[in-house]
């Protein structure tokens, strides 16, 4: 069996699970979502636990089976905790701001970014005390309850100014090491 797939899901107080012909919706304290669940698994709850079985040891069955239990238990986890991702600004001029429902991002281009925030999901610009980087500017905090979601979107922000590898300028996760490489000086 699938080692992933046979553990079974915890539901925490406050979370209702209903299982339907093709999906299971979770809804708790932080908001709801729907995990769509493939033909060849069943879905059970009891005992304040949710486990998931497959019908047979197909190679592709058994791969859905941890993933669907993967899914299912971050959404659970989503709903009760949610989940966040940091991004960090590094950059002599570059700046980050919120305004309304945009984040406005000064990276190093002739024009300023302006990035719409999907639905669901909450953005904050704060300043946070960072002594390991040179040129810190602001600190982008993502949080929804989504775990795709929150990590799609830092990989979209990430992705409109990676870091630079001479000089460390651009956006990088905030546990994201960058090994800068010596320029022509130090050659």
């Amino acid at each position: 069996m699938s080692r992933v797939g046979k553990k079974p899901v915890p539901v925490p107080k406050g979370v209702k699970i209903q299982v339907e012909k093709d999906s299971v919706r979770v809804e708790g304290p932080k908001g709801k979502l729907e995990v769509s669940v493939p033909k060849s698994i069943s879905v059970e709850v009891k005992d304040g636990t949710v486990q998931a079985q497959r019908a047979n040891d197909e190679k592709n069955v058994r791969a859905l089976h941890g993933l669907f239990r993967a899914l299912l238990n971050n959404a659970v986890t989503g709903v009760t905790s949610g989940f966040q991702r940091e991004l960090d600004v590094v950059g002599i001029g570059y700046k980050a701001e919120m305004r309304g429902k945009n984040l406005n991002l000064q990276l190093g281009f002739s024009h300023p970014i302006e990035f719409r925030i999907p639905e669901g999901l909450g953005v904050k610009v704060e300043r946070l005390p960072r002594t390991n980087l040179q040129n810190y500017v602001a600190t982008v905090v993502i949080s929804g309850v989504d775990k795709h979601k929150v990590g799609q979107l830092a990989a979209d922000l990430r992705a409109l100014r990676p870091p630079d590898s001479y000089r460390g300028k651009g956006i990088r996760y905030s546990n994201e090491t960058v090994k800068l490489k010596v320029g022509k000086k130090g050659a």
